[in-house]
């Protein structure tokens, strides 16, 4: 069996290491493609080092773009290597234009293509992920959902019950597997991160790019900071729109982009966490880490029903609502997130 795993942009890599390792064990033969999404060696290289990734054999090197342009550039250096390497099976990670750019040249090459983290749904087409996660879906020979629901989700849209396959959350493979390395960084004590710390994280377009809601959400995270300590690890595009709109963040500390041990160390020690991130709504589901989403919806519904994850909506509740929250005793963790995914995503492409 040969798998040829398509991942370009930082959430990606978390996804694809759990199932590189169950098929290294499994014996196959493996290609890592990397698009180049994110280009910045602190988006990306690190994850390759701490997760014990093998370094790409190809990079297309695409850059940033509009998703349009991305996307193509994307289609156009990945259609000579899948034609000559003709891969049993492509892989594709999460929503983002790699996914999607991925597929569609896997579909019209004729091979076969696997879904990881299938059936998620915001139902906000305002989204670029959403419409990646639909076209993705619609193409994808095999499903491979995390949760219960995301299969639910697939069988009403009309997808085939032969090509959907629940594997659980591969994301939380790579966060089980990583936490004595992320704790032997030593990272929260290094700068001063106590148990009232509060981490930040944004990055997706409706908050960051509305000059209006950038600035409410600074002004409630400047709230957040003359009572807690706030650290906000900052994309480079969301610094430079902070930049833009001359948000006044406060006591905020901002950080440079960090690893993913550092960033792991960070929540699994936290206060609670404010973000736009989905892969941040799952982690701390796992860690229970009460989580706020400051956004309008989200792909991971299972996040709010069982973990510790809530929508905010309102902007002005913010602060409030973080001071209110106390973190469970015993969190919940729902069911595929054990560990173990990476091994039934091999099973089930044995079985497809």
């Amino acid at each position: 069996m040969h798998l040829l795993h398509i991942a370009g942009a930082r959430p990606n890599f978390p996804k694809l290491a759990p199932v590189h390792r169950a098929a290294c064990g499994a014996g196959w033969q493996q290609t890592i493609v990397h698009t180049g999404q994110h280009y910045d060696a602190a988006l990306s290289d690190q994850f390759f080092e701490e997760l014990s990734i093998p370094h790409p054999e190809e990079n297309l090197e695409v850059g940033s773009a509009s998703h349009a342009v991305q996307t193509a550039r994307i289609m156009e250096r990945l259609e000579p290597i899948l034609d000559a390497r003709r891969p049993d099976w492509v892989l594709v990670y999460g929503d983002v234009n790699s996914t999607v750019a991925a597929a569609l040249v896997a579909s019209k090459l004729g091979i076969r293509l696997a879904h990881v983290e299938a059936g998620l749904r915001s139902y906000d087409r305002t989204m670029p992920e959403e419409i990646n996660r639909l076209v993705t879906d619609r193409l994808a020979n095999l499903l491979l959902t995390p949760s219960r629901d995301a299969s639910e989700t697939l069988r009403r849209e009309g997808e085939p019950e032969d090509e959907i396959a629940f594997v659980g959350n591969v994301m939380i493979d790579t966060l089980l597997h990583s936490l004595p390395a992320a704790r032997a960084t030593g990272f929260r004590d290094r700068i001063g991160a106590g148990a009232e710390s509060i981490v930040v994280t944004l990055h997706r377009p409706s908050n960051v790019d509305e000059p209006a809601r950038l600035t409410r959400i600074a002004n409630a995270l400047r709230q957040l900071a003359d009572r807690h300590t706030v650290l906000f690890p900052v994309h480079p595009r969301t610094r430079q729109r902070l930049r833009d709109t001359g948000a006044d963040l406060g006591r905020v500390q901002v950080l440079e982009p960090i690893s993913y041990f550092a960033m792991l160390d960070l929540v699994q020690g936290a206060y609670a966490v404010v973000t736009d991130s989905g892969g941040l709504q799952e982690e701390t589901t796992a860690l229970g880490v009460p989580c706020f989403t400051v956004r309008e919806n989200t792909e991971r519904p299972i996040t709010i029903t069982e973990g510790t994850n809530q929508l905010v909506r309102d902007l002005a509740t913010l602060p409030s609502l973080v001071e209110s929250v106390r973190r469970p005793s015993h969190p919940p963790r729902p069911e595929g997130w054990d560990g173990c995914a990476g091994e039934r995503i091999i099973q089930a492409l044995v079985e497809a």
